[in-house]
This record gives C-alpha cells, sequence and structure tokens, in this order.
C-alpha cells in the first residue's frame, strides 16, 4: 500500500468506534438519569448531554491542538494549523494509520466528550448547572486535554517512559473519578443526605437501559483504541480489546451479583448494572495488553474491589451521588495497576516474571490522581468565587429541571 493511501476498511472501523463511543454519553445519561429523584432527571442527563455540544465545539476549536499537537517538551501540544482545524484537509492522513486525520480527530473527540461528563455523577442535583458548564470547559482544556498528551501522544512524557494507558483508564476513569471525589467534597452533601434521610431512583429501567448502552458503546471505546498500536486498525489488537471488553464486563456483572447475594441476601439491579460498569472501566486501560482469561479475572477482581468502595462513602460521610468516585476513580485506579501485572505486550507484566511495568503503572496513577485531583481542586475554587458551585436551598429543594430548566421529566399527574 502506498504511504498516502487510505486504508478504507481501518477508516470504516474507526468511523463506526466513534460512533460507538458518542452512544455512550445518551447511555450515560440513562444510567445516570435513573439513579437521581425524579425531580432532577433532565438536569442530571442534561449533564451529560451537553457535554456532546460544549467539548464537541472545545475540541474542534482548541482541545484537539492541545492534546495532540506538537508536543512542547512533552508537556503540551500545539499546532495553529489545528486550531479550529483549519489546516487539516479531508485527506490529511494520521500518523502511518492510512485513515483520515479527521476520523482520528472525531474519535478522540468522543472521548473528550464523555469525560466530564462522568464527573457529573458525583455532584448530581445540587451543583449549578452555569458552574458545570463553566467547568467542562475549564477542566477539559487544563486537565484532560495535558494528561491526555502525557499519556497517548508519541511524545507525551509519560508515553515516552512506557506507561499503558490502552483506551483511557487513566486519562478518563482515575481523572473523572478523583476529580469526581475533589468536588463532591469540596461541594459537601445533599440535604437529605446530610440528614441521614434516604434518596431513591427513579426509574431503574433507565438505569439498565443505559448501562446496555455504555456495554455496547464500549466496543468501540477500547477496540477501536487499537488505532494507536497497529495498521491496520480492525486486526489482531482491536479483536482482543474485544474479547477482554466481553469477558470484564461479565465476570464484574457476575461478581458483583454474588457478592451481594452475599453481603444483602439480594441481587439487585442497580448492582447489577454497576458491576458490568466496573468491570467495563477496569479492562479499559489493559484491553489491548492482556489475555482473556486476565480479563475475567481482572473484571471479577474490580467489582469486589468497587463495590467496597461504595461502601466506604456511608462510612466515611461523603455525598458521591451516583458513585462516580466508587466505580470509575476506583476502577481506573485498579485497571491500571493490573495492567502492570497480567500485560504480556507490549511489555510482561508480574506474572510474566518483570516487576518493572507495575512501576511505570504506579507513576501513571500516581500523575493522574495528584494532578486531576489539584487541578480540579484549583478550577473548582475559581469558580466558587465567580459563580459559586452549588444550587440554592430552595432550588435544591424543589428539585432543579424546574428552576434550570422550566420542565418536568414526567407528568404523571395530568390525563
Amino acid at each position: 500500500m502506498e504511504n498516502s493511501a487510505i486504508d478504507s476498511g481501518s477508516t470504516a472501523w474507526m468511523l463506526a468506534s466513534s460512533a460507538l463511543v458518542l452512544l455512550m454519553v445518551p447511555g450515560l445519561a440513562l444510567f445516570y438519569g435513573g439513579m437521581v429523584r425524579r425531580k432532577n432527571v433532565l438536569t442530571t442527563m442534561m449533564m451529560s448531554f451537553v457535554a456532546m455540544a460544549i467539548i464537541g465545539v472545545q475540541w474542534v476549536v482548541w482541545g484537539y491542538a492541545l492534546a495532540f499537537g506538537t508536543s512542547r517538551g512533552g508537556v503540551i501540544g500545539w499546532d495553529w494549523a489545528l486550531f479550529g482545524l483549519s489546516g487539516v484537509e479531508p485527506t490529511k492522513l494520521y500518523a502511518d494509520k492510512h485513515i483520515p486525520e479527521l476520523v482520528f480527530v472525531m474519535f478522540q473527540g468522543k472521548f473528550a466528550i464523555i469525560t466530564p461528563a462522568l464527573i457529573s455523577g458525583a455532584v448530581a442535583e445540587r451543583m449549578s448547572f452555569r458552574a458545570y458548564l463553566a467547568f467542562c470547559v475549564l477542566w477539559s482544556t487544563f486537565i484532560y486535554a495535558p494528561l491526555a498528551h502525557w499519556v497517548w501522544a508519541a511524545d507525551g512524557w509519560l508515553f515516552k517512559l512506557g506507561v499503558l494507558d490502552f483506551a483511557g483508564g487513566t486519562v478518563v476513569h482515575i481523572s473523572a473519578g478523583v476529580s469526581a471525589l475533589v468536588l463532591a467534597l469540596m461541594m459537601g452533601p445533599r440535604r437529605e443526605v446530610a440528614r441521614g434521610q434516604p434518596v431513591l431512583p427513579n426509574n431503574l429501567v433507565l438505569t439498565l437501559t443505559g448501562a446496555g448502552l455504555l456495554w455496547f458503546g464500549w466496543f468501540g471505546f477500547n477496540a477501536g483504541s487499537a488505532v494507536a498500536v497497529e495498521f491496520p486498525v480492525a486486526g489482531a489488537t482491536a479483536g482482543l480489546a474485544f474479547t477482554t471488553t466481553q469477558a470484564a464486563a461479565a465476570a464484574a456483572g457476575l461478581t458483583w451479583m454474588l457478592v451481594e447475594r452475599w453481603h444483602h441476601g439480594k441481587v439487585t439491579s442497580l448492582g447489577l448494572a454497576s458491576g458490568i460498569v466496573a468491570g467495563l472501566v477496569a479492562v479499559t486501560p489493559a484491553a489491548g495488553h492482556v489475555r482473556p482469561w486476565a480479563a475475567l479475572v481482572l473484571g471479577a477482581l474490580s467489582s469486589v474491589v468497587c463495590y467496597w468502595a461504595v461502601q466506604q462513602k456511608t462510612k466515611l460521610k461523603y455525598d458521591d451521588s451516583l458513585d462516580a468516585f466508587g466505580v470509575h476513580g476506583v476502577g481506573g485506579i485498579l485497571g491500571a495497576l493490573l495492567t502492570g501485572v497480567f500485560c504480556f505486550t507490549p511489555a510482561k507484566g508480574v506474572i510474566y516474571g518483570e516487576f518493572s511495568q507495575l512501576g511505570k503503572q504506579l507513576l501513571g496513577v500516581g500523575v493522574a490522581i495528584v494532578f486531576a485531583g489539584g487541578g480540579t481542586w484549583l478550577i473548582a475554587r475559581a469558580l466558587k468565587a465567580v459563580v459559586g458551585l452549588r444550587t440554592s436551598e430552595q432550588e435544591e429543594r424543589d428539585g432543579l429541571d424546574l428552576h434550570v430548566h422550566g420542565e418536568r421529566g414526567y407528568h404523571f399527574d395530568q390525563a
């Protein structure tokens, strides 16, 4: 194949993968929307949907340039030709993958969209919608883009050190989960949670539907990320990532049910949905680096650890509304570390007698935690001073749907 030729098979798979990842955003909206109370269902879902609009613009104008532009010392990217994608011709290829760069831009853009949306789960039902919009832009610019450059850009400093993150365990899930925890702690608990009152989901049918869409879309999330390591893109590594994604999610869902049955005597739909997502999160950094049997182990371990983490928020008395940290933060950390244990390509992990990769994974995890956590604290402090972070007590009591959007999600009391 000529160096200038576009490979139609690889391009088709990347287009499909991009669409699958975007489908995860409404999937996340349903997942989160079903878990909040009826009076906040629209605002909660909007926090996911609005990311498609606001980050969709930010990524095209400057986000991609910062994440994947010409590296400035391995710390940040920039290239004026990438500003607004003004210098990217439709025929321009991405690296040596024989796909148009615009296709790669869109694929990575979907990752940038869903990451801040994940954070919204920790502050649902009490964060100001205006503050959330500003937070998305600032966080994506100053936290997500640099971290993506460090880990995924060819000249990024963590990439050059050999830190493995196949599809976003560090860049997406650790950064979002840790940032979610910081925001939740800064904002304080919801009124009812602070008083020890139960807060029940409004519609677990939505949550289960959302979990199913997330599982479906995750195949594009993980298998599409083979673009970083091989050509043709839809090849052996994509097949491996597809298989490990399925294996980990299934094992995690099953394990969560077993743990829940042992702990509470019942198997819940919310527990199954949470277990599935925990497995998907944990396998994300490892998907193209571990064998299917290892993915089963990784998925099972993620359920046990994330289940334990979710239980701790009551004991520690912090209000992570929809378990963004307990599932995404903890699952991402565990998955990134276990990548260093189970990986067989391109490096060998602990089970193969090599310990160096685990050390690199520890470095990547530590950097992501400190950078995302500290950066989020600074951004939130600035926003609190300028526009405020939390809704008023009256708005929180009445529900954000009416106050923010002038709408209700349900009208059961009308003919």
